[in-house]
């Protein structure tokens, strides 16, 4: 007994993990971001419908959806397979495709982007270690904007990964100077000295102060990559602010820091937060190096994503009002980087935005 028990534990040692979804450092410097973490259901739903089994996001019959809806040209990748019998579909907004079913893991390369009358969708999927086909079994009237699938009776939907990232995403920093961007003149919350580096980079020292785009958003994806030279540097990236106003609106947070060894208790919200309303559920970023911060706003719910993990999925339910700190602010404001104090020392670079016309 004693010898059978010993050569069950060797083989489970040996047995090898399947290894969580990741992204590439080209990845997340071209925008991807990951809808499936790996180890939770988080940013899923109905919760009934999904569960995750050794790192894998399994779907036994019925609909999931993104909680996230993305209403602007994306393009997604998916890792994933179907068995069984009935069919499986995966899509977003209204489109979708499926792989053949059987037990081979598919790669599944969709690309969708709104247009008046609907979608324009394009589809193809590859087999693991196979040629690149065309999409198989496209279906329309899915999802509205959400990602999802839809799996019939007598089938298993699985994925392995599953990312996205925006297409086409408008530059809001030319690397040159400050073109599109305005300091706020206020004389005592005017210490930041915002200038662009020989390296092309926009650099903010010093504060408090407040760096603001000239235009306004309301409905978008915006990324930004960001650097903080120093231990637990606090700054952040304001949007949907009240015009002639310093820094009055969401605040996706900028602080690295947190408790012990243990990246799910961020201290002070920690980075990717929506400061003062939910904090990072846990802290991806670490100081010194180079960082990638998502924000997707859709009128009243609002995500972050930290190199591509996903941070918060919130909802404002507070009632409508024009000053965001009292109440939800759906109308466009612009955006500011921020100043926070006089040991300010970040770098950022790559800023972009994909607007929900």
């Amino acid at each position: 007994m004693r010898s059978a028990l010993s050569v069950a534990v060797v083989f489970l040692a040996a047995s090898p993990a399947l290894a969580q979804p990741s992204l590439t450092p080209q990845e997340v410097a071209d925008g991807w971001i990951m809808l499936f973490d790996g180890a939770t259901a988080f940013g899923w739903k109905p919760a009934e419908n999904v569960k995750v089994e050794r790192g894998v996001l399994v779907v036994k019959e019925g609909k999931l959806a993104s909680s996230v809806q993305f209403p602007v040209p994306v393009e997604i990748v998916a890792d994933w397979k179907w068995t069984g019998t009935g069919g499986a579909l995966f899509g977003i907004g209204g489109q979708a495709s499926s792989v053949p079913a059987g037990a081979d893991w598919t790669e599944l390369h969709l690309t969708i982007v709104p247009e008046n009358a609907g979608f324009r969708t394009s589809s193809r999927s590859r087999p693991m270690g196979g040629d690149w086909v065309g999409g198989i079994g496209s279906y329309g009237g899915l999802l509205n904007k959400n990602v999802g699938a839809e799996v019939l009776p007598g089938a298993v939907a699985s994925f392995r990964s599953i990312k996205l990232r925006a297409l086409e995403p408008t530059p809001l920093f030319n690397g040159k100077d400050l073109t599109g961007w305005k300091v706020f003149a206020d004389p005592k919350r005017a210490a930041t000295k915002f200038e662009v580096t020989k390296d092309g980079e926009l650099s903010a020292k010093n504060g408090p102060g407040d760096l603001q785009t000239e235009k306004a958003f309301g409905n978008f994806l915006f990324q930004v990559e960001c650097k903080t030279n120093g231990k637990w540097l606090n700054s952040g990236v304001f949007f949907r602010c009240m015009p002639e106003q310093y820094q009055n609106g969401y605040e996706a947070q900028v602080q690295n820091a947190y408790l012990g060894d243990d990246r799910t208790k961020p201290l002070d919200f920690g980075t990717g937060a929506i400061y003062r309303r939910v904090p990072a559920r846990k802290v991806v970023s670490n100081d010194h190096e180079w960082f990638t911060l998502t924000v997707l706003a859709d009128g009243p719910h609002i995500a972050t994503w930290v190199n591509g993990y996903q941070t918060v999925d919130w909802t404002d339910d507070r009632k409508a009002n024009d000053n965001p700190r009292q109440g939800l602010r759906t109308a466009p404001g612009h955006l500011s980087i921020q100043g926070h104090d006089p040991t300010t020392d970040l770098l950022f670079r790559r800023i972009r935005i994909a607007e929900v016309k």
